[in-house]
């Protein structure tokens, strides 16, 4: 074989051979790399295989025939520079095997060799390359991906350092277990089906020479992690009580580093001997102890496993733990390539327990892999840095001077055994002897001394040295001597030096902690504590007293702003300057200043806290000193500083500068802050969401912060949350650290204060299993917390901490310490009551109970009857919960959401395997934790409703701690997230809705039309029984009505099965909108019913007309006929005017042939009366008395005005002394106007159509009047109101029927009809007479007589409803809520008091008005046109449609060609029958003629309307519409028509059939007519703060009695008045009622509100801006 390899300019050809193993020889060049014996003690070299290639300068030729199939290896050792070369020949590929033939034979094409080194060549077989320069960073290795749910087991080489990373990161013991199974590995013969068994086999021992070493895995992920990594690594690392990196080799560089960084978060706790009696301890960071350190090395080749013996050492009897990696572990005895060099280091750290404890004190432990002679640098240091160091060695070369050097500060002890074969006690003396040493200082393993033995000897010297330390050394100062000796220390970079500066130059400065943050962190203190009382105060006005809401809440709003002033007062204290200085430097230096700051107020706080708990503990032996134990206690709660104090201080700094103007500098200077706390969550650091120390959210500055997280993440910006709750100190912060490798602080001296936020990101591998792109790990301060409890209110403070986790969060782990604990009832309570809350507001979080403690194999199966109690006590709490909320259906806590006994509970051991402070991490607490994040992962992927975005969660965040600050937070809750759900769902319905209506306003149409053309030509002649007809029509409407109301129910349950647009949150109003629909439904059907009913009735009474109409139409053509036969018997040639004279002699004999007895007119009144009766007489005797004792036809003869000497006496006495008699007049008045003006709109519908009278439209009239009256809630009506309002509303329209009726007995007339045919008989008699052709003409006269009016109907029919659709494109008819505040909106800057008050009194009437005036403005810009043109084209379409179809079935038949025609167009146009008569009469047109013209007629007519409806102006057109387009949008945006109780408010709830009314934006209940009984003051107190306040209110409901606020639901059962979303949320009120007071005051006959001193700086714009919150309004 042939390669050419580059070393620096000199090239060199080599030439290989094969010849036998050496395997008992060492290659010399590699000495320094050999560790390995085989089992005669003689070492070999890792790099030699099955076939070595000597080099020589001879070229031979290698057999290349492999067996197919099989894979060649085959090393090329360069021991100049000690590199291998690997090869492999694959059989399979015959194109590799030419390649390689060419490249071995062919000596001529000489290729350069591309040299790789040990390390180079390891990073690709552990495809890690990439990341040597761009280093691995812990947001990385933190990412959610398939591994992270996946048990596959190691395939190859790159799997192994994944693996060693995700279980590094879980604290798992087995992370160093690096065996993987090669998919090319053979098969067993069982698998291959081979009978013979090979003995041969049992012999082979399993090669692990191509398995890597779990010290190269290591070495390589140090070298190849940037500095945070490699903390945590480390860190992780310790508490598996693995060893870690000391000295980090790189064979490449040949340099090694001191991994400083790198063991700075490692923190210990321990109980010297000298602390056992008083059981104190010792917590610190290990590099800041100074232990003695005890170093063990190897000189040559050993024969002793220097690491296994080790582990033994520090291991007790009971409890076996491998701190070092040894060769008999896994993949131990694999070569190691990178690794030799490197030195680890762990620590022994006592308990306290002289029977358990090895040593009694604290020793740091260094082990070098390696030989010494290689690695002098180490040896140097650990020798200058270590109190003893132990060199094992098999073979002593007298002359070494690495041995015999002087100058080492530390004692040297020799450790050789005596059983190997190069042992040499001559060499010892001599050595021996050069270094002056004892006895004591040398251990030899002889063949009498076993393992036990020998430990427990190296035991006893150690332990001498222990006790008698010549040195001790932390770890932080041996960087000097690193520097001596070349070695590189980690903490030297310059980012790294900067942040230490930084964060030195803040930290240095604290002395006395409380008075470091009164001074330097001041606005945190008790101003931002008082603070946060104002505002609960704000949202709860509990010490509201007797006083004006309002005015209180302006005083508690300027006090607010009075200690916003005096925290602006404050100058920027030089610490905090200089930590917003220090983050925002560049990423990595931002990133090592925080883990400074953090690991410095770390120290700074622990020996604050330290000096303070011996205090303490030395008052607490003095019981007397009560004072001073107290005030020590205090001083622990306020001694803690971490780095969320001083973000904290920067939230207030920044919350404090909004109250600014916008243009001010200090304002201006301070908006980048929320970008650098955002990008510091995305670097992985924590956000604090709860202050802990004051128990509230500072939300403008988390919202910012969130939502420039938004910014720089989206568009990947959904998230899924998980959280934690449970009992402080149960190991929450733990179990999150655990499951997703995070740093949650667990110090027991710094437990969780408030909640704190972390973002895990995504991989996108899972992002289509989760749907979202980071996760959210939410840690919390635990409940039940001994420092709250004394406190009067920290079942509140827990309430509302577990509510609004558990509202943020998509699943809730709860932590119950130890099995069946007995806290476990104190934080269920708490727990159940969060997740009925939830369940209320629409959020349905899933739960995960946690046993911690419980390390039984059969838990599970034990606990069965546990979990039994769990679910029962659950079920008890969800009771007790329901009860305090007023939500008393929720029986069990399966009704508050799913929950499976089996499924929802997850049992983990405890977290140590043994005695800490040496104990490792449970393997079992390990696993159980990883099974549970496993579990929390395909739940989430399982989650129903879609991932928030940022902006969502930050929605939430604010809403739902808006929410816990009243005191009903169920009652209390808004957000714009569930608003938003709501309005799309109200949009979606609404759209349904007037699809369904459309649907069916068309189906009635088309009914009505074949109605009117019953018993003409174009009827269906299948029925001739109208009745039947009639039922057949019924029958059909309710098949169309069931396929509508399944359509839009299947609408519906569509729109809840999506994900997107969290519908989830409005599930609770699916059933209401489902009841919605069917009761559209029921409506529909009554209608319908009654429409079709009058539409028949009316033409079984125009049936007679017809017939008499069609007679005499018959006698007149006989006449004109007869006549024209005795004019042509004449013979003589007539003039059109004799021919005139003739007919008009014709005519009036005829007709005075005809009978014509006159139309009898129907007495509506009678009619009207008899529908009158029924209706009021379920009412009792004395309405049926009351309607008995007036005419009808004297009632409506003038307005209805109402008088006070109608009330009962009853009633007078009833509402004295706190209601005013004259305010009730004008209540009744107002409320009979109403009425009025709906019955009057109603009533001009009908007469609009020109149709004859029914009794259904009195029905109609009754049914409003009805109606209206039971939706009343607000006047209080008696029977002679009713019966008085009905008798003037039916005699008025009584008489306008009677008109109408009348009208239409006029209009169809048959002596008026036949009057109105003269001239059209005339016309046809006298061309008859001439024998003219008539085809064009009679085409004329069908088009306009028959066709045009018919036309012109259907295209009113169908524009009502395009107007509709159109305006219902707009946004302010989309829903209520868009209508109200469109309304609302609009008035603002009229600036007209009048428009006011008519909103307020008459909100009906002013709704109609506005709804006409913006559809006519609507209308001004958009024409009608397209819509007539559009349906007109579909008629004409069906018109010459029909002209065809007919033409081709009849021929010659000019009847039968007409009537087909009207029979094609049946359901489409109401043909006249009088005109088609009077068509068809005297008609002797040709068929074929009459078609052609027929069809030029139709065209005309369509280019005629067109022309019209251009020429027509919207206003006219409006007024022929049959249906008004105003009364359905009215009816859209009106919805129930309730008023709020308090200040009349309309409802906007979606849907009629919801079972709550709820308004946006209430109003001062002045603008309802409130006015204080002793001033006559209009109130300005608004319901949304009265509900939560303790005053109280009466009403007629109330019966005169005053009645708690707060507890308005007992009589307004059916509204929910929800507190304001903000402060601010009601400005608008505040500006009318401020800029109106007076004009209200008089026209209510009242005295001008006292207005708070808030509401008059309240701008327009202010105002403006409140109604886009109320009404969440983007």
């Amino acid at each position: 074989m042939q390669k050419v390899m580059n070393d620096g300019d000199s090239f060199f050809e080599l030439y290989c051979e094969e010849e036998e193993d050496p395997q008992s020889t060492a290659c010399s060049a590699h000495k320094d790399d050999c560790q390995h014996t085989d089992k005669d003690g003689k070492a070999f070299c890792p790099c030699a295989k099955t076939t070595v290639y000597n080099v020589s300068c001879e070229l031979v030729s290698l057999p290349l025939d492999t067996p197919a199939g099989e894979v060649e290896n085959y090393n090329v050792i360069n021991c100049y520079d000690r590199e291998i070369v690997k090869m492999t020949s694959d059989a399979k590929s015959p194109t590799n095997r030419e390649e390689e033939q060419n490249l071995l034979q062919a000596p001529e094409e000489k290729q350069p060799l591309q040299s790789k080194t040990h390390l180079e060549s390891l990073l690709e077989d552990l495809r890690l390359e990439e990341f040597y320069k761009m280093k691995l960073s812990l947001s990385k290795i933190l990412e959610i991906d398939k591994k992270t749910i996946t048990d596959e087991p190691l395939k190859c080489k790159s799997d192994v350092p994944w693996y060693f990373l995700k279980k590094l990161m879980m604290v798992s013991v087995t992370a160093r277990k690096s065996k993987y199974t090669s998919v090319c590995e053979s098969k067993s013969d069982d698998e291959l089906g081979t009978m013979e068994f090979n003995f041969d086999a049992l012999l082979d021992s399993s090669s692990t020479d191509d398995m890597i070493n779990p010290l190269d895995i290591i070495t390589a992920l140090f070298l190849c992690s940037d500095g945070f990594l490699q903390q945590e690594m480390a860190l992780k690392m310790s508490m598996c009580q693995f060893s870690v990196p000391l000295l980090l080799p790189n064979c490449d560089t040949k340099q090694c580093t001191l991994m400083l960084w790198a063991m700075r978060d490692i923190v210990k706790k321990y109980r010297p001997e000298h602390l056992l009696e008083s059981k104190g301890f010792i917590e610190e960071r290990i590099v800041h102890s100074e232990l003695p350190m005890v170093s063990f090395v190897r000189l040559g080749e050993c024969s002793l496993s220097k690491s296994q013996i080790l582990n033994k050492l520090l291991s007790s009897s009971q409890q076996n733990h491998d701190a070092f990696v040894h060769r008999d572990m896994e993949c131990g005895d694999s070569p190691r390539r990178i690794s030799n060099g490197l030195t680890e280091m762990t620590w022994y750290l006592p308990c306290g327990n002289t029977n358990m404890d090895i040593f009694g004190k604290p020793v740091a432990i260094a082990n070098l892999h390696g030989d010494i002679s290689s690695f002098e640098a180490q040896y140097s240091f650990l020798c200058q840095t270590s109190a003893a160091v132990f060199v094992f060695f098999d073979h002593l070369d007298p002359e070494c001077e690495i041995l015999t050097n002087l100058n080492h500060k530390a004692q040297i002890f020799l450790v050789g055994n005596h059983q190997s074969k190069r042992f040499s006690l001559n060499a010892l003396k001599t050595v021996v002897t050069k270094l002056g040493l004892k006895k004591n200082n040398i251990l030899i393993k002889t063949k009498q001394t076993n393992d036990a033995d020998f430990v427990q000897c190296l035991r006893e010297t150690v332990s001498d040295v222990v006790e008698n330390p010549k040195m001790k050394m932390p770890i932080e100062q041996m960087v000097d001597i690193a520097h001596e000796l070349g070695i590189l220390v980690d903490e030297d970079s310059p980012e790294c030096q900067a942040g230490k500066q930084r964060a030195d130059a803040i930290t240095t400065e604290i002395e006395d902690m409380l008075k470091y943050k009164e001074d330097q962190l001041p606005l945190q203190g008790q101003i931002w504590k008082d603070l946060t009382c104002l505002e609960k105060e704000e949202f709860r006005l509990r010490k509201v007293g007797s006083e004006n809401i309002e005015q209180y809440k302006s005083d508690l709003q300027e006090q607010r702003e009075q200690l916003r002033k005096k925290q602006n007062s404050y100058d920027m204290s030089p610490a905090m300057s200089c930590f917003i200085a220090a983050i925002s430097s560049p990423g990595a230096e931002r990133c090592y200043f925080l883990k400074w700051m953090r690991m410095n107020l770390d120290s700074v706080s622990h020996i604050k806290l330290s000096g303070l708990r011996e205090q303490y503990k030395e008052k607490c032996k003095d019981s007397e000193k009560k004072e001073e134990i107290k005030e020590i206690d205090r001083q622990l709660s306020n001694s803690s500083l971490g780095t969320e104090h001083f973000f904290r201080e920067m939230g207030q700094i920044y919350e404090a500068s909004l109250s600014l103007p916008e243009t001010h500098p200090s304002r201006q200077q301070l908006q980048h802050l929320p970008k650098l706390c955002a990008q510091l969550l995305l670097d992985g650091f924590p956000l604090e969401l709860v202050d802990g120390d004051a128990s509230n959210i500072p939300l403008r500055w988390v919202s910012d912060v969130l939502s420039q997280l938004n910014d720089s993440a989206s568009p990947k910006n959904k998230i899924l949350v998980v959280t934690v709750l449970g009992v402080q100190s149960t190991g929450k912060s733990t179990l999150l650290n655990t499951m997703f490798g995070v740093q949650f602080a667990v110090s027991s001296g710094r437990c969780t204060r408030g909640a704190f936020m972390l973002l895990i990101k995504v991989n996108e591998d899972m992002k289509t299993v989760l749907n979202c792109d980071f996760v959210v790990i939410i840690d919390t301060e635990g409940l039940k917390s001994p420092e709250l409890a004394q406190l009067d209110n920290s079942h509140e403070h827990d309430n509302e901490l577990a509510t609004l986790v558990v509202g943020l969060s998509d699943i809730t782990i709860i932590n119950i310490s130890m099995e069946n604990s007995t806290e476990m009832k104190d934080i269920l309570q708490i727990v159940v009551h969060a997740f009925l809350r939830m369940k209320e507001v629409g959020k349905k979080p899933k739960c995960q109970f946690v046993h911690q403690n419980v390390s039984d194999v059969s838990a599970h199966e034990k606990n069965l009857r546990d979990r039994k109690l769990l679910l029962q006590q659950l079920n008890e709490m969800t009771q007790a919960a329901a009860k305090m909320e007023k939500k008393d259906e929720n029986k069990s806590f399966t009704d508050v959401m799913e929950y499976s006994a089996d499924t929802g509970n997850c049992y983990v051991p405890g977290l140590w395997n043994g005695n800490p402070p040496m104990a490792p991490v449970n393997a079992g607490y390990s696993e159980a934790v990883y099974e549970l994040k496993k579990n929390i992962i395909q739940k989430l992927g399982k989650c129903q409703s879609s991932a928030n975005n940022i902006l969502e969660f930050r929605e939430w965040m604010t809403s739902l701690w808006n929410a816990v600050k009243h005191e009903n937070f169920i009652f209390s809750f808004r957000n714009s997230l569930v608003a938003d759900a709501y309005i799309r769902l109200c949009t979606e319905f609404n759209k349904w809705e007037w699809e369904f209506k459309k649907e069916m306003y068309t189906w009635v149409t088309n009914a009505e039309t074949r109605i009117k053309n019953f018993g003409t030509v174009a009827a269906n002649p299948d029925i001739s029984d109208m009745t039947e007809f009639l039922s057949q029509l019924k029958s059909d409407a309710v098949t169309v009505l069931c396929q509508e109301e399944t359509k839009m129910l299947d609408n519906l349950k569509e729109y809840f099965k999506q994900t997107e647009g969290h519908v989830y949150l409005v599930e609770g109003y699916r059933e209401e909108f489902s009841n919605s629909a069917k009761s559209l439904r029921r409506e529909m059907e009554s209608s319908i019913s009654n429409q079709l009913t009058a539409a028949a009735d009316i033409r079984r009474g125009m049936k007679e007309l017809d017939q008499i109409k069609e007679n005499h139409t018959k006698e007149i053509e006989k006449a004109v006929t007869a006549l024209i036969e005795e004019c042509r018997k004449k013979k003589a040639q007539m003039t059109d005017i004799e021919l005139d004279k003739e007919f008009n002699k014709m005519w009036s004999q005829t007709l005075k042939k005809l009978p014509f007895s006159k139309q009898k007119a129907t007495d509506v009144f009678t009619r009207v009366s008899h529908c009158l009766r029924p209706n009021v007489s379920h009412k009792g005797s004395h309405a049926c008395e009351l309607t008995s004792k007036t005419n009808l036809r004297d009632c409506g003869l003038k307005p209805f005005k109402y008088t006070a000497e109608r009330f009962d006496e009853k009633v007078v006495r009833m509402i004295r002394g706190w209601f005013s008699l004259k305010d009730l007049v004008k209540a009744r008045q107002r409320l009979a106007d109403s009425i009025i003006a709906a019955c009057k709109n109603c009533v001009d519908e009908k007469v609009k159509r020109q149709t004859n009278y029914h009794d259904t439209y009195i029905q109609e009239i009754l049914n409003i009047i009805d109606e209206k009256l039971l939706n009343n809630t607000d006047v209080d009506t008696d029977i002679e109101f009713e019966v008085s309002l009905k008798q003037h509303i039916c005699g008025t329209t009584a008489r306008i029927f009677q008109i109408m009726h009348e009208d239409f007995l006029h209009v169809n007339d048959p002596h008026t009809c036949l009057n109105q045919n003269k001239k059209k008989f005339q016309e046809d008699f006298i061309d008859l007479f001439h024998e003219r052709d008539q085809c064009q003409k009679k085409a004329e006269e069908f088009t306009n007589k028959c066709l045009k009016p018919a036309v012109e109907e259907s295209v009113n029919h169908s524009l009502g409803l395009h107007i509709i659709d159109e305006m219902l494109t707009t946004k302010q008819f989309s829903t209520r809520m868009s209508f109200q505040y469109s309304i609302l909106l609009d008035l603002l800057p009229k600036d007209d008091f009048s428009e006011y008050k008519k909103y307020t009194e008459s909100y009906e009437g002013y709704v109609k008005t506005w709804i006409l005036q913006k559809t006519k403005e609507h209308f001004s810009c958009v024409s009608t046109c397209k819509f007539e043109d559009r349906h007109l084209e579909s008629i004409i379409n069906s018109i010459n449609d029909a002209i065809n179809n007919s033409k081709e079935q009849n021929q010659g038949n000019l009847t039968a060609f007409v009537e087909d025609i009207c029979k094609e167009l049946d359901d489409k146009l109401a043909i006249s029958k009088g005109d088609l008569d009077a068509f068809m009469a005297l008609n002797n047109a040709d068929q074929e003629q009459f078609a052609h013209w027929l069809k030029k007629s139709v065209t005309d007519m369509e280019e005629a309307l067109k022309e019209k409806f251009k020429s027509t102006s919207f206003e006219t057109k409006l007024k022929h519409l049959p249906e008004d387009p105003d009364r359905e949008l009215f009816n859209r945006v009106i919805g129930c028509g309730k008023q709020c109780p308090f200040c009349k408010v309309p409802c906007e709830a979606g849907g009629k059939g919801h079972s709550k009314h709820f308004a946006s934006l209430h109003r001062p209940k002045g603008l309802g007519r409130y006015r204080w009984g002793g001033t006559k003051k209009l109130v300005c107190d608004i319901c949304s703060s009265a509900v939560i306040s303790d005053t109280r209110f009466r009403c007629k409901e109330t019966k005169g009695e005053w009645h708690p606020y707060k507890d308005y639901r007992a009589y307004f059962p059916d509204w929910d008045i929800l507190p304001d979303g903000s402060l601010q949320a009601s400005d608008y009120w505040k500006y009318v009622m401020n800029k109106y007071n007076a004009d209200f005051a008089k026209a209510y006959n009242a005295e001008q509100a006292d207005i708070p001193s808030s509401w008059v700086s309240v701008t327009f714009k202010q105002a403006e801006d409140s109604l886009k919150e109320s009404f969440n309004i983007k």
